[in-house]
């Protein structure tokens, strides 16, 4: 197309290459000053809400409930085999409860409360117990756990946090964390042991609280023994709206060194622990990587260029792209989120691409490899080259910018603001990639090679795979199969295709957050010298653990149940404490000790309350007719005397409104924390739906993981459908594209053959391996479309120029496969290799990016080079019968 768009472009090019360089970095700074005069902050979880009807419920229940904004911590004291309720195991949690308290800095992140433990029941039975002896009289056998146990740990009372005195001496006044302390060591381990037997007797009467919520789900009642228990530490959120409570995550972490000198099995687990590991190991995992991956890169573009000045400016083009990717988010005030750590990635991928393309395609017009409309094959000068270059391959960077930019930017249409941002940056990066690497690296490119030109200075780099070696030799075997064999190629291809498809069905799709958490070490690493030694990681055994022994608690931890309209009904109440009996113990949802299931609800605060209050435990009586405890009538009423005596716990599990009227209740559910979202809300929807079949009442599972999964779900399912969108856009683009250029619109798909092969190898082995498929990995396999379609459109290209010049087709892929095939080598082997050794990070979301992008490269680079060529020859062979 002589005197076309594309020459005239490489023509003012080469002809005002230094106007051009001006320009370009005059449009970079303006727009890299975003990242200065743009404020781009860390993404909220807001950032992936979307309407449904649980957080629709959830808000509700924040909004009408006395819900508690505590930030909690969960201390566990184990040992494997043997016993935490020991004397000793009590006293040193309660004399570590001091020292944090003696702490201002940390005793100013804790709430008055502070920490709820069953050291602290223990303890404040043997206050009571020694106040009670010194009015009457040592104790007997008819002294109870009734009157010394007066700690309210559902209701999360002062007796244990406060180091005031108490206001009164009666034996029921909440007793001092000092007097707690002085109790248990005047005390022998017998009269520890007997004292035991008494609070943990489960048909002894606990007014205050329930002392088996501190011990694991495995352990037996009445038992004096067991080989772990956990301690509730409630603090402050000081945190605003947008604002984590970073006081108190930083008061988590030295909490934690504390228990680690006192205990030789312990750990504290909440976000401020996960936060920190979380930072520590990434930062641990790139002080490892990024040396290796820096090396490795240099090395594989060294060996791709061999020329230490081309190395340079690719290294240059990158920096500038990614100053524009900082620009383009700080103008638009986009803030950082998970999905966008695609998105350098993406760049970086495409900046080596371009740039080996545009430096081997002016090699070959250099060194007279690239045939020229006049015939000539002699060494040519500097701007010749380039304008020859250019020419040949701007178009194709044009369109792959095209294609994969109206690609990403498809997911615009999400209803999630982080999945359009997440569309706009990927947009706009590969927009500045093609003006970097189709402008200013050319022209910085062409005054360098000038340069050297002026001070005599001979520069003879070939193109890789053009000259003869192995890598010319394997691709010149590739050419040969597809050209002698291209239907057995297409078949091979084809049937692990639809193999991969297949494996793809049965993909877990299951989000859990527990995969975030950062892996220990393996002993290689740990055993690197000085600061790249990782430091210790066992935040996700520990989540494991708890979430098998224990009912969680914190932010999100817990889900919910919403009940609308006749709350009041008996039938309500039966049909909560049916499921609360009756559940799934093979599922999500935690059990208590005695083998109920770890649920809050008016039921269970009934029971609570009517145990302490004589008046609550009356009304229940006088309209309980099959004797379970819970009212069979006039539940109204009963209801109404809860608010009366125990306001605080009656408005955790009801809303009544000002006049009275009880419009709904709330159901709060303990699960496992390690487990997948998707898996817990499937468990407490269950629930929900039973008791909806056996109440008047309609009932919404919600809550932290809920939620959390019906966003999960609702992300991937708009990643998928940009999927959809992407490749149709592609194809409609690289039809009219070919109709355009060539009136052969089936070339579109053609071309776009090989990265549906591609896409469907990836998603096969993520099934072989066990890599889900969830909102994380969906963005990374969106890289195998974006650089398929690249290295498919180049290669396309080259074919398909280089068959209107030659007259046989296995010539035709030769000259392409050899020529654009070893740079689209050069940049699938600098990229995977890069990307890949992120395989060796400590953080898992870093591991499956490093996995599934370098598979989704090599996978890409593969089908490239073997099925497209094939599809060409196929294409010929039907065009020659026709």
């Amino acid at each position: 197309m002589a005197g076309g768009p594309v020459d005239r472009y490489a023509d003012v090019l080469v002809s005002r290459s230094r106007l051009v360089i001006v320009l370009a970095l005059v449009l970079t700074a303006l727009v890299a000053a975003g990242a200065v005069v743009g404020e781009s902050e860390d993404g909220e979880i807001g950032q992936f809400e979307t309407d449904s009807a649980e957080r629709d419920a959830l808000e509700e229940i924040e909004a009408t409930y006395g819900t508690d904004d505590a930030v909690v911590a969960q201390l566990v004291v184990r040992e494997e085999g043997g016993d935490v309720l020991t004397r000793e195991s009590l006293l040193e949690s309660l004399r570590l409860q001091r020292e944090v308290r003696e702490n201002e800095t940390l005793n100013a992140t804790l709430r008055e409360e502070g920490f709820v433990g069953l050291e602290n029941v223990v303890a404040t039975a043997a206050v009571h117990e020694d106040r009670f002896a010194g009015r009457t009289g040592p104790p007997g056998n008819d002294t109870t756990t009734g009157p010394t146990n007066a700690s309210d740990t559902s209701d999360r009372g002062d007796e244990n946090g406060s180091t005031a005195p108490p206001q009164t001496t009666d034996q029921f006044a909440s007793p001092t964390l000092e007097d707690q302390i002085e109790a248990l060591e005047s005390r022998s381990d017998a009269e520890v042991e007997t004292l035991l037997e008494r609070v943990l007797d489960p048909d002894a009467e606990t007014p205050g609280g329930d002392p088996y919520e501190f011990l694991p789900s495995d352990y037996e009642q009445g038992a004096t023994t067991a080989d772990a228990r956990i301690t509730f530490v409630f603090q402050v959120n000081d945190g605003g709206p947008d604002e984590d409570p970073q006081d108190a995550y930083d008061a988590q972490v030295a909490i934690a060194s504390l228990v680690e000198e006192r205990f030789d099995d312990a750990f504290v687990f909440g976000q401020g622990i996960t936060d920190d590991a979380s930072t520590r190991a990434v930062g641990d995992s790139f002080a490892i990587i990024t040396p290796v991956a820096l090396v490795l890169v240099l090395v594989v573009l060294g060996f791709a260029y061999r020329d230490l000045v081309d190395v340079l400016l690719g290294v240059f083009g990158i920096g500038v792209v990614m100053a524009w990717l900082a620009g383009i988010q700080g103008w638009l005030e986009i803030p950082s989120s998970q999905l966008l750590i695609a998105v350098p990635f993406l760049l970086i991928g495409l900046s080596i691409d371009y740039s080996l393309h545009v430096v081997m395609r002016y090699r070959e017009a250099r060194e007279g490899t690239l045939e020229a409309d006049d015939g000539s094959v002699d060494r040519r000068d500097p701007t010749t080259a380039m304008r020859l270059g250019v020419a040949g391959v701007v178009l194709a960077l044009a369109a792959a910018t095209f294609s994969t930019g109206v690609g990403f930017l498809s997911n615009y249409v999400s209803p999630l603001a982080a999945v359009r941002d997440f569309a706009v940056l990927s947009a706009g990066g590969i927009f500045a990639t093609f003006l970097v690497f189709g402008a200013l690296v050319p022209a910085v490119k062409l005054e360098v090679e000038r340069l050297f030109d002026r001070f005599g200075r001979e520069r003879r780099k070939p193109a890789v795979g053009v000259s003869a070696g192995p890598i010319n030799r394997a691709l010149s075997t590739v050419v040969s199969l597809a050209t002698r064999a291209p239907v057995v190629v297409v078949v091979v291809a084809l049937l692990l295709a639809s193999a991969g498809a297949y494996g793809a069905t049965g993909i877990d799709t299951e989000f859990n957050q527990a995969d975030f958490l950062p892996e220990d070490a393996p002993a290689w690493a740990k055993s690197l010298p000085g600061p790249l030694a990782p430091g210790d990681y066992d935040v996700r055994e520990n989540v494991a653990y708890l979430g098998e022994n224990f009912r969680q608690r914190g932010e999100g931890s817990e889900a919910q149940i919403l009940l609308r309209e006749d709350v009041t009904d008996p039938a309500t109440l039966e049909a909560v404490d049916d499921v609360t009996r009756d559940f799934d113990r093979d599922g999500t949802i935690v059990p208590r000790p005695d083998g109920t299931a770890a649920i809050e609800s008016p039921a269970s605060v009934l029971r609570e309350v009517a145990d302490d209050e004589p008046s609550v435990a009356a009304a229940i009586d006088q309209r309980d007719a099959d004797g379970d405890g819970l009212p069979d009538e006039d539940v109204a009423a009963v209801y109404d005397i809860l608010f009366d005596v125990a306001p605080d716990r009656a408005s955790s599990v009801l809303y009544r409104t000002d006049d009275g009227t009880y419009e709904s209740a709330r159901l709060t559910v303990g699960v496992q924390g390690d487990a997948p979202a998707q898996t817990i809300a499937g468990d407490v929807r269950d629930v929900a739906s039973t008791i909806e079949t056996n109440a008047p009442v309609t009932a919404v599972a919600t809550g932290g993981p809920v939620v959390t999964a019906v966003v999960q779900d609702a992300l991937l399912e708009t990643l998928v459908q940009a999927f959809a969108v992407t490749l149709v856009v592609i194809l409609t683009f690289l039809v009219a594209l070919y109709w355009w250029r060539h009136r052969a619109p089936g070339l579109g798909v053609v071309t776009l053959a090989p990265v549906v092969v591609a896409l469907a190898w990836l998603l096969g082995t993520m099934a072989a391996f066990d890599v889900p498929f969830n909102s994380e990995t969906a963005v990374i396999t969106s890289l195998a479309i974006g650089l398929g379609v690249d290295y498919s459109i180049h290669l396309g290209e080259r074919i398909v120029d280089e068959r209107a010049r030659r007259e046989e087709i296995g010539d035709a892929l030769e000259a392409a496969v050899t020529g654009t095939g070893g740079a689209l080598l050069g940049s699938a082997a600098t990229t995977a290799a890069g990307f890949g050794v992120l395989a060796l990070a400590l953080a898992p979301p870093l591991q499956r990016f490093g996995i599934v992008t370098g598979l989704s490269i090599v996978y890409a680079f593969v089908a490239c080079v073997t099925v497209l060529p094939s599809v060409f020859a196929l294409r010929e062979r039907f065009l020659e019968r026709r």
